[in-house]
């Protein structure tokens, strides 16, 4: 039995199982690899920041999430086949190392993330901007 994400080591552990899938997917590597290399030492902190303020409100994170990737959009356009397959590896990777009330917690706060982020960037806002 798997057990529940429980603190920042187990983020850790999701976030680079989750990186080292999504900088050699076919349809979203590109993003990490290409448009803006990632240096994964520095942005597994970063990125561990933002989910464990997301997941147990430490307020460790201070970035703007919403700005990154609009940035990102620019110089390489999302399309919802993006989102959609970030959503599924990412949900893949939670459940592949963990189960319990986190792990799906941190599933829903994703797909909540990047439904936003889509109506936001692919689809005009929608009147969210």
């Amino acid at each position: 039995m798997k057990q529940d994400i429980l603190n920042r080591e187990d983020l850790l552990l999701l976030m680079d199982r989750f990186y080292s899938k999504a900088m050699t997917d076919q349809s979203i590597g590109h993003y990490f690899t290409e448009i803006v290399p990632l240096n994964l030492q520095k942005h597994i902190p970063v990125i561990t920041d933002f989910w464990e303020t997301i997941l147990f409100d430490t307020g460790k994170y201070f970035g703007n999430t919403m700005k990154v990737h609009e940035d990102l959009h620019e110089k390489s356009p999302f399309k919802s086949e993006h989102f959609n397959r970030w959503m599924a590896m990412f949900k893949e990777t939670v459940d592949e190392n963990f189960q319990g009330n986190n792990a799906e917690k941190i599933k829903q706060r994703a797909i909540s993330i990047a439904t936003v982020m889509n109506i936001k960037m692919v689809h005009g806002g929608a009147g969210l901007k």
